[in-house]
């Protein structure tokens, strides 16, 4: 299968890469820079230049391939208006070229602020729609090509995609930790993340393309349906030899910086619907095992 992926030399985006070349398929990946390009190039993989403002460039892409996966995203945190016309712009125009084809289109997601008051599955509806929700509304922009022959596919990951490298959330927490002196949590620590190893969520992303999954299915890219922010906290306390405390959530903001918004808000999530139809389990360490190994504090 000819396969193009945005976000192809991302944290995501290169596991899903080496998952698709492994198992034989031909991928293109979207490169932005000369860096980029080099990296995919060795590892046998074709590039096509451009970036989520170069549209063209996307549509070429898509009508080139036999499926599609985007997983490039800006997460430009300070500009969310840019981030979001970004993401919607490059989920119009790539879903546009793929009606009546009848190809796989993974789109990426998140879990944030789907279902607060407990665990979220895979059959809850995102409440995000248009240009100015969250991630501009590309989830449910994107399911819209189900019904116009596209065979559109949202994978929502965990907050947290961990392993040896992570450059992401548990980084900046461990980071954070090491500034501040103190490994902390905020309030009584029971909000919840799920999370899943980087490999696991690679796997979901290269099953849905083979299986294949159904026009209309949403995934959850999670191992580990929920960890209290205390038991991660705890975990850097243990990396570090630091101390571990709880932070008012008034003053959340002060310690955490941009992370206070994620770190306070409740991201569980199941995957029995996604396990079921794709016949996937996690086979890599979990979370609080990954933290426990010393790979986030070299």
């Amino acid at each position: 299968m000819q396969v193009f992926v945005t976000g192809a030399t991302g944290w995501i985006g290169s596991a899903v890469v080496d998952q698709l070349l492994d198992a034989g398929h031909i991928v293109t990946g979207l490169a932005r820079s000369d860096g980029s390009a080099a990296a995919l190039e060795r590892k046998g993989a074709l590039v096509r230049r451009g970036d989520l403002d170069d549209l063209e460039s996307l549509r070429a892409g898509a009508a080139a391939a036999e499926a599609v996966v985007h997983l490039a995203n800006k997460h430009d945190f300070a500009n969310p208006a840019v981030t979001n016309k970004a993401e919607r712009g490059a989920v119009e125009t790539i879903g546009t070229e793929l009606i009546d084809s009848d190809r796989p289109f993974v789109v990426a997601s998140g879990l944030s602020g789907l279902t607060p008051d407990r665990a979220t599955t895979e059959h809850d509806p995102s409440p995000f729609h248009g240009i100015d929700s969250m991630r501009g509304g590309s989830e449910n922009l994107a399911l819209e090509f189900a019904d116009r022959g596209v065979r559109a596919i949202v994978s929502r990951f965990a907050p947290t995609v961990h392993a040896e490298g992570d450059p992401g959330f548990m980084a900046g927490l461990v980071a954070t930790a090491r500034t501040r002196g103190v490994s902390a949590y905020i309030g009584d620590g029971t909000v919840r993340w799920a999370a899943i190893h980087r490999s696991d969520a690679a796997r979901i992303v290269r099953l849905a393309l083979e299986k294949p999954a159904p026009a209309g299915t949403v995934l959850h890219a999670t191992a580990e349906t929920g960890i209290a922010t205390r038991d991660i906290a705890e975990a850097i306390g243990r990396g570090l030899d630091l101390p571990v405390a709880s932070i008012p959530a008034e003053r959340a903001g002060a310690h955490f910086g941009w992370l206070s918004r994620f770190f306070g808000t409740d991201m569980s999530a199941t995957s029995d619907a996604t396990r079921t139809l794709l016949g996937w389990n996690p086979q890599s360490p979990s979370l609080i095992e990954d933290l426990d190994s010393g790979r986030y504090y070299r």
